[in-house]
């Protein structure tokens, strides 16, 4: 299948998530907290139900690596090839009442995304990548033939005037802080979920560091979409960012994104 069919195909189920997501926001809805301190609601739970029963039609053989599975104990046996499920990043957001959360689906290929999808219900656009990006408005219920009409997005050159950074509403830390103050920024911009990777991927900014600890299926779609469309993400010391270690709880310690240039490394990292 060629990528971008790939990545388009999971688009899909992407909306699909997230017109359950819409629905449950339109109302209150439960929330708890699990074992470490990231909060779930009802939300989560039924846009993964719902992305996990697309997936085992859409690709029955592949291991899928879901966050709310995970963290009820499931760990399925990963080969070259699986799936990556966040399906509600940006949870806080959604409980503060925010618009700044997302689905987010990625294929893994030998330790690397190379497709990802990546909706924003209540912003009504998706954008996904492969070989290539796109973005497209998209409410929910949006079908395959609405998805033909997305245009092709790409990073932008630095600006001469200084380099736009986005940087996390809800989890800054003292190392990200350190390092953004390195670098000839003429903007800070706030923003939740990984709406930052599609933002860069679009033009719309230039960096976006994180040096604190986080999960593979925050950041596989961003991944993904940001270098079709020409972008570069590391480890937080310049080496190739890898996805499938179970070991670590699909842990990473942080990453180091930018529109198509190189960014000074950070130095050593411990994932938190």
């Amino acid at each position: 299948m060629p990528l971008d069919t790939l990545a388009l195909s999971l688009a899909q189920i992407t909306i699909a998530a997230g017109g359950s997501v819409a629905s449950i926001y339109a109302r209150d809805c439960s929330t708890r907290w699990k074992a470490d301190g990231s909060p779930v609601t009802e939300a989560d739970l039924a846009a993964e139900r719902l992305i996990l029963e697309k997936l085992a039609y859409a690709f029955p053989n592949v291991p899928v690596v879901a966050e709310e599975s995970v963290a009820a104990g499931s760990r399925p046996e990963l080969g070259p090839r699986f799936l990556l499920v966040d399906p509600l990043d940006g949870t806080r957001e959604f409980i503060a009442g925010r618009k700044e959360f997302t689905v987010n689906v990625a294929m893994i290929e030998d330790g690397g995304p190379i497709a990802g999808a990546i909706y924003a219900p209540l912003l009504e656009q998706v954008w996904f990548g492969g070989t290539s990006s796109y973005t497209v408005a998209a409410p929910p219920g949006s079908d395959a033939a609405h998805l033909t009409g997305a245009r092709r997005i790409g990073v932008r050159a630095p600006p001469n005037t200084g380099l736009v950074a986005l940087v996390s509403r809800s989890h800054m830390d003292a190392a990200t802080e350190a390092y953004l103050s390195r670098l000839p920024l003429a903007e800070r911009r706030p923003m939740g979920s990984s709406l930052k990777f599609c933002h860069i991927a679009e033009g719309l900014a230039d960096l976006y560091p994180r040096l604190g600890g986080i999960r593979e299926w925050d950041i596989a779609a961003g991944h993904a979409i940001l270098q079709a469309a020409g972008g570069i993400m590391t480890a937080p010391d310049g080496a190739p960012l890898r996805y499938g270690d179970p070991a670590t709880n699909f842990r990473r310690p942080g990453f180091l994104a930018s529109g198509g240039f190189s960014l000074p490394a950070s130095g050593p990292t411990v994932a938190a």
